[in-house]
């Protein structure tokens, strides 16, 4: 079996996508996935299963859209490749609270980040199915715009760290 971090967008965030945990679980649960827990009220879950990663998705993203109503979208994980994440970081001296990986289901293109403006002195850096932004002066303030945005779902480190460590518990 392998052992998933689940990254929901856009649920529990400024009033959208209302969603409890406990209803998360029942639904992990329910749509036979084994050991699920949650990690805050943010659409984190971490949850065993026996199906690939495009098997897993599929089945997670219609039990989701089932529930709410509309598709959420969905980012899975595995717990080596959240320790790629954390060890790939490029901005190891910035605040853990402060760089965020944008979680995404492909990679990036490479010019992507062409011409990119960073108003508040923000750091952009691709990596294989991630974008990491370091937010110096905090993603409250920051103006930085990215196509990105709208497609991934975005975890701090502090948050990615937690999701493995949970992983790593159920492995």
């Amino acid at each position: 079996m392998t052992v998933y971090a689940g990254l929901l967008r856009a649920i529990n965030v400024g009033g959208t996508g209302k969603l409890a945990m406990t209803e998360l679980t029942a639904l992990c649960t329910s749509a036979g996935f084994k050991d699920v827990k949650t990690y805050i009220q943010s659409g984190n879950v971490v949850f065993r299963s026996p199906l690939d990663e495009a098997k897993a998705t599929a089945k997670l993203a219609k039990a989701l859209e089932a529930k709410m109503g509309k598709p959420v979208g969905l980012t899975l994980r595995t717990a080596a490749e959240l320790e790629q994440t954390l060890k790939k970081n490029p901005f190891p001296k910035a605040e853990p609270k402060r760089v965020i990986v944008l979680f995404l289901n492909e990679a990036p293109p490479k010019k992507s980040l062409d011409g990119l403006v960073t108003p508040g002195g923000e750091e952009v850096a691709l990596g294989a199915r991630e974008v990491y932004i370091n937010y110096p002066e905090g993603l409250g303030v920051s103006k930085l715009k990215l196509p990105f945005f709208k497609e991934g779902t975005g975890r701090n480190l502090n948050t990615v760290a937690k999701l493995l460590e949970m992983a790593r518990a159920i492995e």
